[in-house]
């Protein structure tokens, strides 16, 4: 069957034929071929995770890797090149390089002319000066950055549920997740009582180090990152904010005693312009909002830099597909915080990144598109 030129691309397949200028016809297909040296940079925070997410789609595409793992977290990449080594992978498929981000090894390896494609996982700015050094030579990139998460937890919501959540959203990792939630906006016919619970909830969360008995929150990952933190927690106060639990250093002893501990920390009566409301603190901590109306409080969520990921608790069906749709996101999660499927879409709006990664979408970074034409 011959194609018109205006046919919807909807109805187009893989392969079909088409009208040529000549009167005569073609036969059109596309294939998809590796784009090369994939330059993978990962984060401190689940070093393993991030990294193998990326290297695994980059190389089942038929490129070659090199990795840059953070100078917080380098030995999984290492360990990893270990056993790609006994595994006998070509040597020059899976590659590692060692050092810092600007003016070290980070910018090298985004700058060189060798590397075909850039994926990223990590803060904003980063993520901004990637940009600009794969527009020379016009590299494409996949960034998955920052986020100032948003939830919602609306009245009629399973309240048992929404707190559960909500303590795995906030707390998990010591804080320390790009998907995490920073900001926690509750309808305010049961905003006294939810604020109470998740209170009480992280005033039983037990710190102390891995191989401690029952411990639900661990360190931060430095001294750097939990002075970052700590500044965070005097600037709510100085913003006027309501500490509700924590708001410092946790006490630790033994083993612990200096290490990078702070309390897993709840705040009230900030307003949606504090600064501890807008940026990216990557630590323990919530700030919880309350709201009024349906309209008033997407307005608000979506009153961000970012654009990342988001919570929404309601037992109302019609409401929760409603209210997903509208928040600017790359994912939404429905009475549930990080449920993933990796066959779906993940990557952020507006701030939070470029691109989307996971199932066919990993496919469609880590190849090069091309269209075939034959005339009959």
């Amino acid at each position: 069957m011959l194609v018109a030129a205006n046919q919807p691309f909807g109805e187009w397949g893989e392969s079909f034929e088409t009208a040529t200028p000549d009167g005569a016809g073609a036969i059109n297909y596309s294939l998809r071929k590796p784009r090369g040296v994939i330059a993978v940079i990962c984060p401190w925070n689940f070093p393993l995770l991030l990294m193998t997410w990326k290297v695994g789609p980059a190389l089942a595409c038929g490129n070659t890797v090199v990795v840059k793992p953070s100078e917080e977290t380098p030995a999984t990449a290492t360990l990893l090149g270990e056993v790609m080594n006994k595994a006998g992978v070509p040597k020059g498929v899976y590659n590692v390089i060692h050092g810092f981000g600007p003016e070290s090894a980070g910018a090298l390896l985004t700058s060189h002319p060798g590397v075909d494609g850039i994926t990223f996982t990590g803060e904003t700015r980063t993520g901004e000066a990637i940009m600009k050094a794969a527009g020379t030579g016009v590299r494409p990139v996949s960034l998955e950055l920052g986020g100032k998460n948003p939830a919602i937890v609306f009245a009629d919501a399973d309240l048992d549920k929404a707190v559960e959540g909500t303590m795995r959203s906030v707390f998990a990792n010591c804080g320390q997740v790009c998907l995490g939630t920073e900001r926690v906006y509750v309808e305010r016919p049961v905003f006294d009582e939810f604020a109470a619970r998740l209170k009480a909830g992280a005033e039983k969360l037990k710190i102390g180090g891995p191989s401690d008995e029952g411990v639900s929150l661990g360190p931060l990952i430095s001294a750097g990152h939990r002075d970052k933190v700590l500044s965070y927690y005097q600037l709510a106060t100085d913003e006027g904010a309501t500490v509700l639990t924590g708001g410092g250093v946790a006490a630790m002893s033994g083993a612990e005693k200096n290490g990078f501990f702070v309390e897993p920390t709840i705040w009230t009566g900030l307003s949606d312009e504090s600064r501890v409301a807008v940026e990216e603190i990557f630590g323990p901590c919530c700030a919880l909002l309350p709201f009024d109306k349906e309209d008033e409080v997407i307005a608000r969520a979506n009153n961000t830099y970012y654009g990342l990921a988001a919570s929404l608790w309601t037992d109302n069906l019609s409401r929760a597909h409603r209210v997903a749709r509208q928040l600017d996101v790359g994912i939404c999660w429905v009475n549930s915080w990080f449920l993933r499927d990796l066959r779906t879409p993940f990557g952020g709006a507006k701030a939070s990144g470029v691109g989307r990664e996971g199932g066919v979408h990993s496919l469609e970074f880590y190849t090069e598109l091309e269209n075939i034409c034959v005339k009959f």
